[in-house]
């Protein structure tokens, strides 16, 4: 049985019924309304500096030079930004469209069937169909609905959770998800040369293949009658280690580089890498995690497939390698486990909210 509260505690039911003014908790505080403006108009400019896009298709070149050059450009965009666009990463065209067709498909069902799978957030049922709750220190709430689950390792998923509708869904993101590991440890490699470690040195400093968990977040950004007042996703960095994200070509990424929010374009047949906290401790802040937010429109809905590659959450202690550290560059963050990152965020970003209150 669907509750009538959990339908309407949806952004979609919010965005279908008409409304002309979004209800004040959706509502951002007055100092980031200063720069939030039309996403259409950010996405054509080309003033400003723009997210770099690397070429993968030579990351394993047997020429020395072709491939040292492809992999000096990852690691150069890794260090300058800490997001990029990657293109001939190895995954089909078709492929990505299979799992944004699922996706959307899903998100096409009617209200009452996706709230088959919701989540429950209160008894730690993460995983499934939700949308954020308040945080209680502020108050606020983001434009948006999503669907979370874990989809590798294969023998940790629980496939009772995922969608059932369409047919294709869990063939198409379970492949998906196989296919994005093998260009995570590739990744995980240069960027482990690029630190002067071993090759498969921070892929193992991440749980390796056994533990190193992709969790999938479908981001379903309903349309919005006053995009100017509201944000899909709010400013946040990524906790994980990388965290890849397929789009449908709608704009709404935006990165803080430099003081000022950039807008991504939308590249075609692209995966958008970001590097998160937990490379960006290990790697004693040489590479770096971007802070970044979500958009949203009156005109167009956005869907977004972020994948976020994370380490254990009790198992690693998280903290600088030793060859990262030395006398001149001491270590800059303490030692923490996964969980306790996270926590430290959480406790950091409710102190934020209550000061600002």
């Amino acid at each position: 049985m669907v509750s009538s509260d959990s339908v309407n505690s949806r952004v979609e039911t919010l965005s279908s019924s008409g409304i002309a003014t979004i209800p004040k908790e959706y509502i951002r505080p007055k100092e980031e309304l200063i720069n939030i403006s039309d996403i259409f108009e950010q996405e054509k400019s080309t003033d400003g500096p723009q997210v770099p896009t690397i070429d993968l298709k030579e990351i394993d070149s047997e020429n020395e030079n072709v491939r040292e050059r492809c992999r000096e450009e990852l690691k150069k965009a890794a260090v300058d930004w800490g997001v990029m666009h990657l293109v001939n990463h190895g995954i089909s065209d078709e492929l990505m469209d299979r799992v944004r067709k699922a996706g959307k498909a899903f998100f096409d069902l009617p209200i009452e069937q996706k709230e088959k799978y919701a989540n429950d957030q209160a008894s730690g049922k993460i995983q499934g169909y939700g949308s954020k709750l308040a945080n209680n220190a502020s108050g606020q709430l983001e434009w948006e609905d999503y669907f979370f689950h874990l989809v590798y390792p294969e023998d940790k998923r629980d496939l009772s959770i995922w969608p059932q509708t369409p047919a294709d869904y869990i063939e198409a993101t379970a492949e998906y998800a196989k296919e994005l590991r093998a260009l995570a440890t590739k990744v995980l490699r240069v960027l482990s040369l690029g630190l002067g470690l071993e090759e498969g040195r921070l892929e193992k400093e991440v749980g390796g293949l056994e533990e190193l968990l992709l969790q999938m977040k479908i981001n379903y950004y309903p349309l919005c009658p006053q995009p100017e007042l509201a944000l899909g996703v709010e400013a946040h960095t990524d906790v994980s280690a990388l965290t890849f994200i397929l789009h449908n070509m709608v704009p709404g990424l935006q990165l803080f580089y430099e003081g000022k929010w950039a807008t991504a374009k939308c590249v075609p047949n692209s995966i958008i890498m970001h590097i998160g906290d937990t490379i960006e401790i290990l790697s004693n802040g040489k590479y770096k995690s971007i802070l970044h937010r979500g958009m949203v429109n009156k005109e167009k809905v956005r869907i977004s497939w972020a994948v976020f590659c994370e380490p254990p959450k009790e198992k690693i202690i998280l903290k600088p390698l030793p060859e990262t550290v030395s006398e001149t560059e001491p270590p800059i963050f303490p030692p923490r486990t996964f969980a306790e990152h996270i926590q430290h965020k959480l406790f950091r970003k409710s102190q934020e909210a209550l000061l600002n209150k």
